[in-house]
């Protein structure tokens, strides 16, 4: 069975494992600390970068653009027989979800309102194209989930937990991206392909007291930024 070496918060190893849930792909995955990497990690990933994925044969795969590639060659593309115009379209569209993770991370962690604010609106400008691209929904391209949904399932889904825990959405502004969103998290991939505890993982570092949205001191009724549970308040 292959087998996944994961971050456990890290937005470019869930695109894999989001994969591998849609294909129905079995797989085993191990969670390494990025901070003490193991020894037999760092000799089989030339960049020490999650996520690692090892073939059946052994074979140690790494960067998840490569990964993805390799998935949908040996155990199919979840939307089968698309033209090579298709594919390119996909590959660029999901290029411009998975070039937007270390944004959004950075975004989350903002230690002052005026750095939030400024860090969501250059995220904005990602989702703001594709408002302008989603074609009828509920999925990027229509009704049917593609690699483009998996591409950007983890911001997605990173989106819905910031809003729960806090009340600030990254995503207001785009209506479109909003349904959009509601879909992906109704298909149960975002949880299926995350640890039981990712939640508690993720808020804890995104949400902690040294971010402003985590900082119980920063709550505001100001409609820009707000808290709204208690867990914040």
């Amino acid at each position: 069975m292959i087998r996944v070496i994961s971050f456990k918060i890290c937005p470019f190893v869930q695109r894999v494992t989001a994969l591998l849930e849609a294909q129905h792909t079995p797989y085993e995955i191990e969670y390494i600390s990025l901070k003490d990497k193991p020894a037999w990690f760092q000799e089989i990933s030339p960049t020490e970068q999650v996520p690692v994925l090892v073939t059946d044969t052994g074979q140690a795969l790494f960067e998840s653009d490569a990964i993805v590639e390799y998935l949908n060659e040996v155990y199919g593309p979840i939307e089968p027989e698309l033209t090579p115009e298709q594919r390119a379209f996909d590959r660029a569209w999901s290029y411009q979800g998975s070039k937007q993770y270390l944004a959004q991370c950075t975004t989350m962690r903002s230690d002052d309102k005026e750095t939030l604010l400024e860090r969501t609106e250059k995220l904005g400008s990602a989702f703001e194209k594709a408002e302008k691209a989603i074609d009828g929904g509920p999925f990027f391209k229509g009704e049917s989930l593609s690699s483009i949904d998996i591409a950007w399932l983890p911001l997605l889904h990173r989106a819905s937990i910031i809003e729960f825990h806090t009340g600030y959405d990254l995503i207001a502004k785009y209506p479109k991206v909003k349904a959009w969103q509601s879909a992906v998290m109704q298909t149960g991939i975002p949880e299926k392909s995350v640890a039981t505890d990712f939640e508690e993982a993720f808020t804890g570092f995104y949400l902690s007291n040294s971010t402003f949205l985590g900082n119980p001191n920063n709550c505001t009724n100001e409609p820009d930024v707000q808290c709204k549970t208690s867990a914040c308040c």
